[in-house]
Order: C-alpha cells, then sequence, then structure tokens
C-alpha cells in the first residue's frame, strides 16, 4: 500500500479542519504515464495531463498520515470561454475513474467539452490511488475466490463459499492495513472537495453515475454551499442504503426483477426482431434457470453454461441497451440446447457474442495466474460498501435468507445475498466513520437526478426517493432500459449540457426517450 510518511504537528479535532488545513495546495499537472495513457483513446493522448495529489488518511488528522489520489484532466476546448472543473465518478464502488476524462464525447455533448476541464480520479483505494489490497499475491487471491461461488445453491457451494468469505475478510485484516479504516464515501467526498480545492474551482461541478451518486449526494450534504452543479445518474437510495443494507440489497434484486420483466416482455411484444420471442420468453426463461439448477448444459460452440453464469450474464447485460439483442440470441442458444431438436453443429450455430463484462462484486478480479504473482486488484469494493452498509454481523443467516430472496426474485435473489451480505459481516471494520445523512441539506443550485425506468441495478424508484431526499432536486427521468443514460438520450443530454454550463435548472418531473431501442 503506498502511504506517505506521518508528519508531525498539532491533531485537528474534526474533518472540517481538515478541510480548511490543506484548502491551498493546488494539483500538480505534468505528463501522464504511458500505462496510463494507454487507458484512453489515441486522440486524446496528446491533450491530457495528469496528478497524483496527496490527501490525509485520517481527515480528522489533516496533518497525519498521507495517501495519493491519482488524476486525469483533459483540458476545455474553449480556454477563453472556460466555466470551470467537471469531476467525474463512474461508480462501483471500486470504479477507477482516472481514464473518463479521456471519454467526455461517451457522455456528453460538445459544449460540455468546450466549457468544462473533464477531470477524472481514481477514488482512494481506487486503482492508482492507494489501492486497498487484502492478498500479497495473486496466487493467494487465486485460492480464495476460486472457492466463492456467485449464487451458490447446494449445501457444498454454501459451507464452501460462507468459508472461503470469512477467509477472505481475514485476508483484508491481516493485509489491508489503516486505509481499511477510512474507505466511507465521507471520506471520498472530503477528498473530492481537497480536490476542488487543488484546482481553484470556488465551487463543486460534478456528475456522478451509480454509487457516484451515493458519492454526490454526501457532498452536496457535507458541502452544500460548494456545490455549484451535481448532476446524479443511476441513482441509488442514500437514506437506505446508509440504513439497513440488506432492505438495500433486497430491494435491488428487486429492481434486477423488473428489468428482466420488461426486457421479456418487449422481446414478446417485438416478435421476429427479438430471437427469444417464439413460444412464451417467460416460461422459457424460467424453464432454462431452473434446469440449470439441476445441472449445467453445453452450447454448440462449448461454452458451458450453470446456473451461476446464466444468471451473472443476464444480470450483467441488462446493464446495456446495445446489449439486449445479443442477449436474447444467447438465451436461445441455451433454451435449444436444452431442447434439441436437430444436431447442430458448432458451424451451424449463430455467433453470439461474449457477455458484457461489468463490476459484480468479485467479477472483476484477475484470476489464472500461476505462481507467486503480485496481486494487482483491489478490494475497495467490499472496503466501502462494508464501511457505508450497515449489517448485521451474523454470517450464519445467509442460507436462510438467500431462500427468502430467491421466493421473492427467483432470479436474482440468490446473486445479490451472496455479496455483501455475506461478506460485510465479518468485514474487520466495527465501528466506521461514515455518512449516514441528514440527506435534506439545500444546494445553492438544484442537484439533477436522472433515472431509467428500466434500471436494473439502481431501479428507478430510487431516483425517485433520493429527488425527494435531497433538499433541492429535479428529476429527468427517461423511458429506458440499461443502467445510466447519459450519452444516450439526445433530451435529457439537452438539459443536463444548459444546467452544466449556464445553470438553467430544468423542470422537474420530464420524460425523454433514448436515442435507440434494444430491438
Amino acid at each position: 500500500m503506498v502511504l506517505g510518511t506521518a508528519v508531525s504537528g498539532v491533531v485537528a479535532t474534526g474533518a472540517a479542519v481538515a478541510q480548511d488545513a490543506l484548502s491551498a495546495t493546488p494539483v500538480q499537472w505534468s505528463k501522464c504515464a504511458d500505462d496510463v495513457l494507454a487507458l484512453i483513446p489515441v486522440a486524446q493522448r496528446e491533450r491530457v495531463t495528469c496528478a497524483n495529489h496527496p490527501v490525509p488518511l485520517d481527515h480528522r488528522k489533516p496533518r497525519g498520515e498521507k495517501i495519493t489520489l491519482a488524476l486525469m484532466k483533459a483540458p476545455a476546448t474553449d480556454q477563453a470561454r472556460k466555466v470551470g472543473s467537471l469531476f467525474i465518478n463512474p461508480g462501483g464502488p471500486g470504479g477507477a475513474g482516472l481514464r473518463y476524462a479521456g471519454f467526455g464525447s461517451s457522455f456528453f455533448q460538445p459544449e460540455v467539452m468546450e466549457r468544462f476541464d473533464l477531470i477524472g480520479f481514481d477514488p482512494r483505494g481506487v486503482g492508482r490511488s492507494a489501492p486497498l489490497r487484502c492478498f500479497e499475491t495473486q496466487e493467494e487471491a487465486d485460492d480464495v475466490f476460486g472457492r466463492i461461488s456467485s449464487a451458490p445453491v447446494t449445501r457444498t457451494e454454501i459451507r464452501d463459499t460462507m468459508r472461503a468469505t470469512e477467509e477472505y475478510t481475514t485476508a483484508c485484516r491481516r493485509n489491508a492495513g489503516p486505509l481499511l479504516q477510512h474507505m466511507s464515501t465521507e471520506d471520498v467526498a472530503r477528498d473530492l472537495d481537497l480536490l476542488r480545492q487543488g484546482v481553484g474551482d470556488k465551487a463543486l461541478t460534478y456528475v456522478g453515475f451509480s454509487y457516484g451518486t451515493l458519492l454526490g449526494a454526501t457532498y452536496a450534504n457535507i458541502f452544500p454551499q460548494k456545490s455549484r452543479a451535481l448532476v446524479l445518474d443511476g441513482n441509488v437510495d442514500p437514506a437506505l442504503r446508509t440504513s439497513n443494507g440488506a432492505e438495500y440489497d433486497r430491494q435491488r434484486a428487486q429492481g434486477f426483477e423488473l428489468a428482466l420483466d420488461a426486457f421479456l416482455e418487449r422481446c414478446d411484444a417485438e416478435g421476429a426482431k427479438c430471437a427469444y420471442s417464439d413460444g412464451d420468453p417467460r416460461a422459457k426463461f424460467d424453464e432454462v434457470r431452473d434446469a440449470l439448477r439441476e445441472e449445467p448444459v453445453t452450447l454448440p460452440s462449448g461454452e458451458v453454461v450453470t446456473y451461476q453464469s446464466y444468471v451473472s450474464r443476464v444480470s450483467g447485460d441488462l446493464y446495456s441497451i446495445a446489449r439486449l439483442k445479443p442477449l436474447a440470441a444467447w438465451l436461445q442458444a441455451v433454451h435449444d440446447a436444452l431442447h434439441p431438436t436437430a444436431a447442430l453443429s458448432a458451424q451451424d450455430a449463430p455467433v453470439l457474442e461474449p457477455p458484457l463484462a461489468n463490476k459484480n462484486g468479485l467479477a472483476d478480479v484477475n484470476v489464472g495466474v500461476i505462481g507467486d504473482a503480485e496481486y494487482l486488484s483491489d478490494d475497495s469494493y467490499y472496503g466501502v460498501n462494508c464501511t457505508d452498509k450497515p449489517f448485521a454481523r451474523v454470517p450464519g443467516l445467509f442460507p436462510a435468507v438467500a431462500a427468502k430472496w430467491e421466493r421473492e426474485s427467483p432470479t436474482f435473489g440468490r446473486q445479490q445475498a451472496a455479496s455483501d451480505l455475506l461478506t460485510c459481516p465479518t468485514w474487520p471494520v466495527r465501528h466506521p466513520d461514515r455518512w449516514a445523512g441528514p440527506w435534506h441539506k439545500r444546494t445553492p443550485n438544484p442537484v439533477v437526478v436522472v433515472g431509467n425506468y428500466y434500471d436494473p441495478a439502481t431501479q428507478y424508484k430510487f431516483s425517485q426517493r433520493i429527488a425527494r431526499q435531497l433538499g433541492n432536486a429535479r428529476l429527468i427521468s427517461v423511458d429506458a432500459f440499461g443502467h445510466c443514460i447519459l450519452g444516450k438520450s439526445a433530451g435529457a443530454d439537452t438539459l443536463v449540457t444548459d444546467y452544466l454550463v449556464n445553470l438553467r435548472a430544468p423542470a422537474d418531473g420530464q420524460v425523454f426517450q433514448p436515442n435507440a431501442q434494444p430491438f
């Protein structure tokens, strides 16, 4: 872990003092390292600059130990008319945001990039910002993660997963170091305010996606008068997430079910445009899911589909509008493999796209490294979630809770229970210093909340709730599938651009369509 040398001095009595003590520290921009430049499009590589900026490990001790945060800046293309900086957080938690400075055109209209320096950063514990690591070698990580099922069903799977999960949290206690105690979203919000000061902005302009909406809401309530323009896309329910982690995840499973239901209904309505429309898509899906609990099937390509991989593939592809049509073709291929009507060779089989890669608990952990290779992943996902989200410290509850959630949410209940509910009860932080409200502080300008009707990971109700909880917010909605929508709905994007650049907040309650439909 990269931690700076401790500096002696007067210990502050609170985090607010720390903000004042470090307010004059400017960010020092310089050339980006080659491995960082490789993360962004070639056309952006000559434009961007990078920095490593120190912040306190513990914001209550501003002159104590330091960690460094990695940043990237893509400068405004019209410097003469520049408004300021726009900070971006892609979510996660644990999403490495550094490279997002180089992908502005994926999310924003040209005027935003003309008028703002786009700044991406890896939050503390993530990527290149003092990564939180629970293992010393990849071999150790593989041994533990290889025994954890993403949705354990059998007694053996449940037993092995629970034992390996406790080994994981024990490794975190042993190896993660002092940063483990300072991974809350409140810590990241206070880091963000120091970054704002470091780039010379009087108030924050920010866009947060998914978990980044919790970061934005936290900032707005700790620093309401320092909030210029905040856009939150794909929203959490801050009050629920920080008061009852289990109930939040239970409702999260229900959100995935709602998105799946809508996808199957749309597929049925589209007919031949959807490869899975023949017969009853809902009945076909449920039959295959239940059959896979008993044994896997093999596709003509050689791909072995298990119950766990089936659920993971579906949950992952529901994140993206563009992935729904390929998902339908894959689901039909799995159904055909369960009900072969004729011999189908690999050459005759339809070409299927690979699953969408997205962070889902441990899904992005590197596996397959042989020998004592250095562990290069990070464990910030649980570092943040198990700090922010309270759970009963009773890991033995998992089997009963998973069964209950599965009855309520037949496809995704068990998968959701096998994440934070399983890991956080033994997480080695007993009394976290975290922000759990209030959420109603009034910012000078309204916070703009953007929500999709069929967002799987953060269901639409969460966007409605956060808009009510915040002291000053406007909700705009998109009748769309997928997780988060900026860059994919011209109507919503135009309102967001006007808000970011001109501080004209949109009228509350407007509804837009996405640029593209799934079929």
